[in-house]
């Protein structure tokens, strides 16, 4: 009796746990299942006043060591010479040879935060026809905003991620050597004038185009924020009013609202890249019942020419005669049954018909003209 009661006790002991290890797997599943598809609110909107404002510049790239402009570029050489004049070097134009020297494009994004004496990073491309711009140093470049102001001041050393020599009969290049960087390589003269904390309203711009998806980014605001200070003005707009307690101090309340989590929604899409090949579904594409069948014709002709040469002595003549070969190879393809009720299911029924990417493009294009394919067809 006491061994039967003593293996009782031990399957019970083994049933319970078999129901916590089946009970902690669904509550792993289910918490999974809700975080892998959420994401952070500052991943999928901009915030009205947290923006960077683009700055560009013309300056003159020194130092190379003969992979600069050429004379067909006449702006460098007047640039040469019109800096040179400032500095009080009288020189004809005609006179330069800027194998040295590279005009170049100046830019840089400013934060709208950014104040007087904060560094900025700079990237520098070549304007004219400079081989590379490998060792050069940049000249003091005035950067401006779209209102013609002058905002940062740029110069220093460039670096580039590349290099390109050449010689008589070869060359070799690596990356592109005509654009660079300079990292904190301009100073920033003058801010924006704007007041971030006195904001009264705020505007979300959503990346994500879906009015689900800008509902949910509403109702979570206004229940984290206990209260109806957000509504949606369109698909992808949401107006914020600022409660009074964070008048003048809003960095707490955005702290507090990037961080919440959103589960983006949108259109069944599939993205078709002709150039390369390349084709992507998105996760609610859905196929309905079709069949489907590709194959490919494939053709090839051969030319040859056969010579008939008449005997020794004879009064013959050399004959030439073109000869053809034709061959055909079709593919014999059976006719498949596809249903795809997820990404999966589709992804293995076209793999099933052996499609290659480019095939898959006009696979697509035909599912979508049949009415099977339910989704949206973006070619870029």
């Amino acid at each position: 009796m006491n061994v039967e009661r003593k293996k009782n006790t031990e399957i019970k002991s083994l049933a319970m746990r078999l129901v916590l290890v089946l009970l902690l797997a669904a509550c792993v599943a289910v918490w999974s299942a809700g975080k892998v598809y959420a994401v952070r609110l500052k991943d999928i909107s901009n915030f009205s006043g947290v923006r960077n404002n683009e700055l560009v510049g013309y300056g003159l790239v020194v130092g190379l060591a003969g992979t600069g402009d050429g004379t067909s570029s006449k702006f460098t050489m007047t640039s040469m010479a019109n800096m040179l004049d400032k500095m009080g070097v009288q020189v004809s134009a005609a006179d330069l040879k800027p194998k040295n020297v590279a005009s170049v494009m100046v830019s840089a994004k400013m934060p709208v935060s950014t104040k007087p004496g904060s560094p900025l990073d700079v990237t520098v491309s070549s304007l004219g026809d400079a081989k590379s711009l490998m060792g050069g140093v940049l000249l003091v470049t005035p950067l401006k905003g779209l209102d013609g102001r002058v905002y940062a001041v740029a110069q220093g050393a460039l670096t580039i991620g590349g290099f390109a020599i050449s010689g008589e009969a070869a060359t070799a290049q690596k990356n592109i050597p005509t654009v660079g960087r300079i990292p904190n390589g301009a100073v920033v003269e003058r801010g924006v004038p704007f007041k971030f904390n006195n904001q009264g309203s705020m505007t979300l711009n959503m990346t994500v185009r879906d009015f689900n998806t800008t509902m949910q980014v509403v109702n979570r605001i206004n229940a984290s924020m206990g209260g109806e200070f957000a509504r949606a003005k369109d698909i992808a707009t949401v107006e914020l009013a600022i409660p009074d307690r964070f008048r003048g101090n809003m960095v707490p309340l955005m702290a507090s609202l990037e961080n919440l989590d959103i589960s983006p929604d949108g259109k069944a899409k599939v993205v078709v890249d002709e150039k390369t090949g390349t084709v992507v579904l998105g996760q609610d594409v859905r196929l309905t019942k079709v069949a489907v069948a590709h194959g490919n014709l494939q053709v090839v002709i051969a030319e040859s020419e056969e010579v008939s040469q008449p005997g020794p002595f004879s009064e013959g003549t050399t004959v030439v005669t073109p000869q053809t070969e034709l061959a055909v190879k079709e593919q014999n393809n059976r006719l498949m049954l596809m249903e795809g009720a997820t990404l999966q299911e589709l992804v293995d029924g076209l793999n099933s018909i052996g499609a290659a990417p480019r095939d898959l493009i006009s696979i697509i294009r035909a599912l979508k003209v049949a009415g099977s394919l339910h989704a949206e067809v973006e070619v870029i």
